[in-house]
């Protein structure tokens, strides 16, 4: 089955995640894509291949030769964003000839050159789009069926391997996706997440990121008779975002600059709440960002009372920079394997985390690989048929190239 064959089949399965939910898996719809995916390892061969009690997908395929050669892990995440609907996806593949792309003609929904310049990178490709009214699940079922495919190359081949570790878990887009994962069981020297963007993305560094909620208490009254009187918990919180730096935000960063990104907001004079995330890969500006919101807080009891104001702020992940840095030769591999198939590695910045940055903290270094895509979290997301391809062949050769490597 070639790989785009194998995405489609998966992007037909619903499996958005719900960070609302307290459940392990946080949706139970997340739990039908594990199955099909174990069944298809089985089929491969893999025959420890095994769904466990958090909805976790693991399998492993034995080495085939007596060469001492490091196991590698290869990893994706099964769940899909909440930021755009994942039900009733309407896919189609578009030979791009350049301009922009219409998803929907009853809609009169377009992909635009404009809105998306780097569009033009992809003319004379194929390219998976939606019609502009669902996400597609490039992120990350574009990653599975990549990994899916190398594997049953790998088998088709009887190319000589060590041993090969695979995982799929769920609920990474909700910060999640590393909290059960059995990096002891797994048994991997190292792993790779394939999570990333465009052909040739290889990333080791992603955002220090944490999460802040603020609660606001006011005092309603008629407003007739408010003077003096009234307190507003809507109007505070507003008075709160003001005294953050307005720079700052997601929509004027880029590279490696940080933000504070206000996700959520709900309110009334009674009671009012803010959602943001806090994101830097510098460690020492992650904190400043972290203060800004304490002494934001603070300048708010000051002015409106004790208690106005209250902050609710953890740390979700760290820079995986850290832990990657003293095993190197992961991603010099990776580098080689890409050039070996004709792709020109980029090595980014992750502007956000992967599964890979917890699980480098628990021990396992896990660079994050491109898959293809592009648009995530969005009705416009897509991905190109022939990236797909090429990164399926840079998964064979990172295998078969660490036959030669050998042990580290």
């Amino acid at each position: 089955m070639k790989t785009y064959e194998r995405f489609l089949k998966y992007v037909a399965v619903p499996t958005m995640s719900d960070g609302s939910s307290e459940t392990v898996p946080s949706t139970a719809k997340q739990l039908v894509l594990a199955h099909i995916l174990k069944d298809e390892l089985w089929a491969l061969g893999l025959s420890d291949a095994r769904v466990d009690d958090h909805g976790y997908v693991y399998a492993s395929l034995p080495a085939n030769t007596d060469k001492e050669i490091n196991t590698i892990g290869l990893i994706a995440h099964m769940d899909t964003s909440s930021e755009a609907s994942d039900t009733d996806i309407k896919t189609a593949i578009v030979e791009y000839k350049g301009g922009d792309i219409l998803l929907n003609e009853e809609k009169g929904i377009y992909m635009t050159l404009a809105d998306y310049p780097y569009l033009a990178e992809y003319q004379g490709q194929h390219l998976i789009v939606t019609d502009g009214t669902t996400l597609l699940g490039a992120d990350d079922k574009a990653g599975i069926a990549e990994i899916m495919s190398a594997v049953e190359r790998i088998i088709a081949s009887g190319m000589p391997h060590g041993k090969i570790c695979i995982g799929f878990t769920p609920d990474e887009e909700i910060g999640r996706g590393a909290n059960h994962f059995d990096v002891k069981g797994f048994a991997a020297d190292y792993a790779y997440t394939v999570d990333g963007g465009a052909l040739g993305e290889l990333e080791y560094e992603n955002f220090n990121a944490a999460g802040a909620h603020i609660t606001f208490h006011g005092r309603s009254i008629h407003p007739g008779s408010a003077k003096n009187k009234m307190k507003n918990a809507a109007s505070i919180a507003c008075e709160f975002n003001a005294m953050l730096p307005a720079d700052e935000v997601p929509e004027k960063t880029e590279g490696y600059e940080g933000f504070h990104h206000l996700s959520g907001m709900t309110g009334g004079t009674e009671y009012a709440k803010l959602d943001y995330i806090i994101r830097d890969h510098d460690k020492v500006k992650f904190e400043e960002k972290k203060q800004q919101f304490i002494d934001a807080t603070n300048a708010i009891n000051a002015k409106w009372g004790e208690g106005t104001a209250e902050l609710n702020m953890s740390d979700s992940y760290y820079n995986m920079k850290e832990m990657i840095e003293p095993h190197m030769y992961i991603v010099d591999r990776a580098k080689k394997a890409m050039e070996d198939v004709g792709i020109t590695p980029k090595i980014v910045p992750i502007r956000g985390g992967t599964d890979g940055a917890r699980l480098s903290y628990k021990g396992l270094p896990c660079p994050n690989l491109c898959t293809g895509g592009e648009n995530f979290h969005s009705r416009f997301e897509f991905v190109s048929v022939e990236s797909m391809e090429k990164i399926t062949d840079m998964l064979v050769k990172l295998i078969e190239n660490s036959v030669t490597d050998g042990k580290m």
